[in-house]
């Protein structure tokens, strides 16, 4: 598995065409072969996996039991937008217009390395999503990530 990390400002064309950044690339694992999955995000994103990294989101999405109504209801709004993509020699992707639309991208794009995914943004939304104080980010990395006593 690559790891995406790094923040990216991006441009996507007239046809919806955006050129992948160098170092987003170079993370893709090889057996791959240019070929990426794209999606909407839970937010007004766009999220980008790897063929590999996203077999196992849709392993754990499709393995949800089909008679509860809750899980139907998830897995019916994941899986419709999912788009297979393959990159051009250029290392260009065609983002389809429904994605376009649902992440309100227009022209310019921030393009956000997220460990195991890549998150693609209108960078107006993106900022709104953005924690922009300090203190904040400190209290939930010590909710999150500080090690806890055991009794």
């Amino acid at each position: 598995m690559g790891f995406f990390s790094g923040e990216y400002d991006c441009t996507v064309d007239a046809k919806g065409r955006m050129v992948l950044p160098a170092r987003i690339k170079s993370n893709l694992p090889e057996l791959d072969a240019g070929n990426v999955v794209l999606t909407r995000g839970f937010e007004a994103c766009i999220v980008l996996y790897s063929q590999t990294e996203f077999k196992k989101i849709y392993s754990k999405v499709s393995g949800l039991n089909e008679f509860s109504e809750e899980y139907r209801v998830f897995q019916r709004n994941f899986f419709r937008g999912i788009n297979e993509v393959e990159l051009d020699n250029n290392g260009r992707l065609l983002i389809p217009k429904m994605l376009l639309g649902h992440a309100q991208l227009d022209k310019d794009v921030t393009v956000v390395g997220m460990g195991n995914r890549v998150e693609i943004w209108s960078p107006d939304l993106y900022q709104k999503y953005l924690i922009q104080d300090s203190s904040e980010l400190a209290q939930l990395a010590e909710k999150y990530l500080a090690p806890t006593k055991k009794e």
